[in-house]
């Protein structure tokens, strides 16, 4: 701490001087915005722990098991003064049409993050790079890297950074940008000065709201969690309820709706990273291709990928709730009954389901 006040002296001057170099260094390393906050989390540790008492995190415990570390920052980092924050975009600037590939049943629907190499990873290297950056800079510091990989609320830091308000889905939105990005955090013992949220944006607008396709924004900036498809095909571990599967479409890796009708993402502009272009052809696959992948295909495929973090079961288990969704088709109920004797019982379970939902389709 002594070395790294040295270096960037004490006075506001010098503050706000290296605040600017972190932005003007981040935008260098392809962090399409960076903004300060401070630490102070009160409104959002309150609104954080009336949702895990609704019980809208389902089975995500991790979302609860932390204490006050995920809303008081010196408590997960000693020392921490400030948090630099960043945004980094996502959208595939190649690849099929998402709102084409939803509208055919036929093909299997992938959140637009998932398409490409693991964003964990890519956006990691960036944060390290702008850290060692500042270092070579003013010398050692106190800090530490996050990107979704530890209690951080990162939503309401970056909102506090002015890098967006939280919309009536609970993402983040930015003008002129939207929400098609990933957000990241420098967690330092830096006192840099904080910069000014923006006013929300939303006004009237209920198009998320209405778009969901299992109403799971109970109110705005409400979601049940518990009904997102995001969660039940990449958080539940278990069964999918059944009065849900229809609702779920050829959703089978999260759900974009929220993102893809809200008039803000017009002004989306494609990332410039290679890493985030569709990988396999994951962009415009059917779901009865994607269901004769084995699991060492699976495993290939899927190398490098967020999608492997639900494994390969749960890979089965949510194409075959959208094969029982697709048209009826005679080559659609001869890829379920492939699977009829599946070694899982979960991916048997919805098997069963989709085959009875075909047979009973005109």
């Amino acid at each position: 701490m002594d070395e790294s006040q040295n270096r960037m002296a004490n006075t506001p001057g010098d503050r706000q001087r290296l605040a600017a170099d972190i932005k003007q260094w981040g935008q260098e390393l392809g962090l399409q915005r960076v903004g300060i906050s401070d630490i102070q989390l009160s409104a959002a540790e309150a609104r954080h722990f009336d949702y895990l008492a609704k019980g809208y995190h389902g089975e995500m415990d991790y979302m609860a098991s932390h204490g006050h570390k995920r809303t008081r920052p010196a408590e997960l980092l000693p020392g921490t003064l400030s948090i630099i924050s960043v945004r980094m975009d996502y959208l595939p600037a190649a690849g099929a049409d998402p709102e084409t590939v939803l509208s055919d049943p036929d093909k299997a629907y992938i959140s637009r993050y998932a398409l490409g190499r693991d964003y964990h990873k890519v956006l990691r290297k960036r944060l390290q790079k702008l850290a060692t950056r500042i270092e070579q800079h003013i010398g050692g510091f106190g800090y530490r890297v996050f990107t979704d990989s530890a209690p951080v609320l990162e939503k309401p830091i970056a909102e506090k950074a002015g890098l967006g308000w939280i919309g009536k889905h609970s993402n983040l939105l930015a003008e002129h940008t939207g929400s098609w990005f990933f957000l990241g955090e420098i967690y330092t013992d830096l006192p840099l000065p904080a910069d000014s949220a923006v006013a929300p944006h939303c006004g009237t607008c209920t198009t998320c709201i209405d778009v969901c396709p299992t109403r799971a924004i109970v109110a705005p900036y409400e979601v049940d969690a518990r009904l997102c498809i995001s969660y039940l095909t990449i958080e539940l571990r278990g069964a999918i309820p059944e009065e849900l599967r229809p609702r779920l479409g050829n959703r089978i890796y999260g759900c974009d709706d929220c993102q893809l009708f809200c008039p803000w993402n017009r002004f989306a502009t494609p990332s410039p990273e290679v890493d985030f272009l569709p990988r396999h052809a994951l962009d415009n696959s059917t779901l009865i291709e994607l269901f004769t992948w084995d699991e060492a295909t699976f495993l290939q495929r899927t190398e490098g990928s967020p999608i492997r973090r639900i494994g390969y079961q749960r890979w089965l288990r949510n194409i075959a709730v959208a094969l029982g969704n697709a048209p009826s088709s005679e080559a659609t109920l001869a890829a379920l009954h492939r699977r009829q004797t599946d070694p899982s019982a979960l991916v048997r379970e919805h098997v069963q389901w989709a085959v009875e939902r075909q047979q009973a389709s005109p």
